[in-house]
């Protein structure tokens, strides 16, 4: 069940993505060389490797909500030292050593609690990328990834086989994953100009303390 939720929510994920990005989608195809390639390929490779040989020991081993609210806490720390570097890159800037560091920030994004969004953006401004170019960064590399995970628990749920009763779930699951997904893209758009990251961090930080307090409690 918790597997067919998860193709259900990368599936619509991915459709919302390829509607909300498709202008910045079409202008990068525009330019688009082997640098360019050779960047998103980095990008994408260390999460697809990990993700295809370690997601469920990853899952079986650091799936509880301890090890959820310490990785909310490792990713509000990150953002929060990395938002402190200056912003002297911008669009167009990015290397072949920028891409695998966004590669190994999604790869560490398997680890529950940790989010892709908030790795990519932290690793983006470590690199010392302006705020919006950040942001842009961690949506442009975004789409390989969630298609790619997609594709593999889809198969992976194909071989299993889908009970007919689950049709049903699996379809609210997926218009729920693409209406918040390209709201959200709206949203971004709207806040991402020269954003502290610290508002993030605070409500990862606070989320954290409220499951580990929970957990004090039981």
């Amino acid at each position: 069940m918790r597997k067919s939720f998860e193709v259900a929510v990368h599936g619509g994920a991915a459709a919302a993505l390829l509607i909300g990005q498709r202008g910045t989608i079409a202008e990068e195809l525009r330019s688009f060389d082997g640098r360019r390639a050779l960047v998103l390929g980095l990008s994408f490779l260390p999460a697809a490797l990990v993700g295809y040989t370690l997601e469920r020991p990853i899952e079986r081993r650091l799936g509880g909500p301890r090890a959820t609210a310490l990785g909310l806490l490792a990713g509000a720390a990150a953002m929060l030292i990395a938002d402190t570097r200056p912003q002297q890159r911008g669009r167009g800037d990015a290397t072949p050593a920028d891409g695998l560091a966004l590669g190994v920030a999604q790869a560490a994004a398997l680890a529950p609690g940790v989010s892709r969004n908030g790795v990519t953006l932290a690793a983006a401004r470590w690199r010392r990328f302006s705020r919006d170019q950040a942001n842009l960064l961690s949506r442009t590399i975004a789409l390989p990834i969630i298609v790619g995970a997609t594709a593999l628990k889809a198969e992976r749920l194909r071989r299993r086989g889908a009970p007919p009763e689950l049709r049903r779930s699996l379809a609210i699951g997926v218009a729920a994953s693409f209406a918040s997904t390209l709201a959200s893209q709206r949203l971004i758009r709207l806040v991402e100009r020269d954003r502290a990251l610290w508002p993030y961090a605070a409500y990862r930080a606070g989320l954290a303390a409220a499951v580990l307090f929970k957990l004090r409690r039981c």
